[in-house]
């Protein structure tokens, strides 16, 4: 709600969420829990560099961008991107846009640990 609310503005007739949640598979395990790290102040930077970008590119539309770091069980969310514009399909394509930028662009690691105790590392860029 908190980041639906930083992004609502008068001009806005659609406003788009996508929350990124643990599941419970990966790889072909099933997975127990994830780890996210960060050196907050960068992935902090690029994540607001990104949101300006889409701002920038999509007339009219606002993007806030949350991720969580630390240990995550099943279910929990990771990720919020909310992206307000005028109409709906612009505030889709912002929505996906930062979405897409966050995945490629910021360095947050995920471990991923498997119920075997099988573990490995996704790395940001």
């Amino acid at each position: 709600e908190r980041t639906v609310a930083s992004v609502a503005h008068r001009q806005a007739g659609g406003v788009v969420t996508f929350i990124g949640q643990v599941r419970d598979h990966s790889r072909g395990h099933a997975i127990d829990h994830l780890e996210y790290e960060a050196y907050a102040p960068m992935a902090l930077k690029v994540m607001r560099s990104i949101a300006d970008a889409v701002e920038a590119e999509v007339p009219g539309a606002r993007v806030a961008i949350h991720h969580r770091l630390g240990r995550l069980e099943i279910g929990d969310v990771a990720v919020v991107i909310a992206a307000a514009a005028a109409h709906r399909a612009e505030a889709f394509t912002a929505c996906r846009a930062a979405i897409e930028a966050l995945k490629q662009d910021v360095p947050i690691w995920k471990r991923e640990v498997a119920v075997d105790g099988t573990t490995w590392v996704v790395q940001g860029p």
